[in-house]
């Protein structure tokens, strides 16, 4: 499906979507919506508790029947800590079993470098470790309390409803039959590979990432280090995340050499793991075979434009990132305050709010490319040079910046703040 997309003023059409939504208190229309968000991952669900919490109308589809999927960001970062506590849910998320983390540690130049998030000034200065079904529950659970939050599971949607050129709502597919749901906005935040963003006609421009990711759990010793640990060296490289009683380890390896680590047998994945972390020992055991790996095919890419008329698109359907830093989630969650910060005003009014899209594209264009460019760096400079085999220590820059203690913050706030930290605010 081919749409041309064009910026066109507010129309009568808009008057006539307006009135539709508006009219159904009276159930004229038993299937409008002020907004509808396609995807309850973090940036959808966070999306619809705070503008349901604003008074919007909102409904949230989410194609699984529950949120429980293995491998998927679990790394809360303090940015979207300050998010929970500006909505008051950071007791309850902080009540959830998570692992605190405030060190990442990098060989190199035959010491240890070490990013430290208790040096940013905040008062959540940790990563917290909290799998992410129990994070997208809790935000679920808030929502549910709210008589204009509309959470439907199992239901899976195929196209947009298009009139006059605008977004006019989605087609969705459920085990109790097919349907439409008209809204004023659509947001699409179905992840990667966003359907949204693909009848949508809005293109996007990938960006070169040289590896991908193999994820798998190894035991953890009670006395081991807590900090997050980068293992290198010729042709090797693995990140070990304190997950309390078991490392989740994402072995990287080139672009496009799953194969050839497969034809390798799951035998040399042991020993190169016992090369990059001797001390695992006979651990390294627990990897029985590969239905114990799972391959994480790394891309990082945005669209051209953000929104069309009456469509909005954020998190991972506009910007897929690379695992890099584990920011993914919590730039989600960037995305989903700038929006309602922007938007909840205008919705809740009724008015159509395509004239203020282009805003929340301009608040978040600029982080987000910027965060790619410096997960970009770090592919390029450290991790492609050792997997080729040349290089396992940091660029000189990365050792003056990170050695120089009045500079040594700085890695930790792009981490742990982001380059545009948001804000929860009070719909205008």
């Amino acid at each position: 499906m081919s749409i041309q997309i064009e910026e066109r003023p507010p129309t009568e059409v808009d008057e006539e979507l307006t009135r539709m939504v508006r009219a159904r208190s009276q159930r004229a229309v038993p299937h409008a919506h002020t907004c509808c968000i396609v995807g309850g991952g973090p940036a959808g669900m966070m999306l619809g508790l705070l503008l349901a919490r604003a008074g919007v109308d909102v409904t949230v589809l989410e194609k699984h029947s529950d949120f429980l999927r293995d491998f998927r960001g679990d790394t809360v970062h303090p940015s979207t800590m300050h998010v929970l506590d500006d909505m008051c849910l950071i007791d309850e998320f902080l009540s959830l079993p998570h692992c605190k983390v405030r060190q990442t540690t990098v060989p190199a130049g035959g010491g240890l470098l070490q990013v430290d998030l208790s040096k940013i000034g905040s008062p959540y200065d940790f990563v917290a470790f909290v799998p992410q079904w129990d994070f997208l529950e809790l935000l679920a659970s808030a929502g549910r309390q709210l008589p204009n939050f509309h959470l439907r599971m199992e239901t899976e949607v195929t196209d947009l409803v298009v009139q006059h050129d605008r977004v006019a709502g989605v087609r969705f597919r459920a085990p109790d039959g097919d349907g439409e749901i008209h809204a004023l906005l659509t947001v699409g935040a179905d992840g990667r590979d966003s359907v949204v963003r693909e009848h949508s006609g809005i293109p996007v421009d990938e960006m070169s990432s040289p590896v991908d990711v193999f994820w798998f759990r190894l035991t953890r010793w009670p006395n081991e280090s807590e900090a997050i640990q980068a293992r290198l060296c010729h042709g090797h490289v693995a990140v070990f995340l304190n997950r309390g009683a078991y490392w989740q380890v994402a072995y990287v390896i080139p672009k496009g050499a799953s194969e050839d680590v497969f034809g390798e047998g799951i035998h040399s994945l042991r020993q190169s793991l016992l090369r990059l972390a001797p001390e695992l020992g006979s651990r390294v055991q627990e990897i029985r075979d590969w239905s114990d790996v799972k391959l994480l095919t790394v891309r990082s890419n945005h669209v051209r434009r953000w929104w069309r008329r009456g469509l909005l698109l954020i998190g991972d359907a506009a910007h897929a990132m690379s695992p890099i830093g584990g920011v993914g989630l919590n730039l989600a969650i960037q995305d989903a305050v700038a929006t309602h910060n922007i938007l909840a005003g205008g919705l809740l009014r009724g008015h159509p709010v395509d004239k203020l899209l282009a805003r929340v594209e301009r608040r978040r264009r600029r982080p987000t490319v910027f965060t790619q460019h410096f997960q970009a760096l770090l592919q390029s400079t450290v991790i492609k040079p050792v997997l080729a085999g040349r290089n396992t220590g940091m660029p000189l820059a990365a050792r003056i910046l990170l050695r120089t203690p009045v500079l040594q913050h700085w890695p930790a706030r792009i981490v742990g703040l982001g380059f545009r930290p948001e804000r929860v605010s009070l719909p205008l």
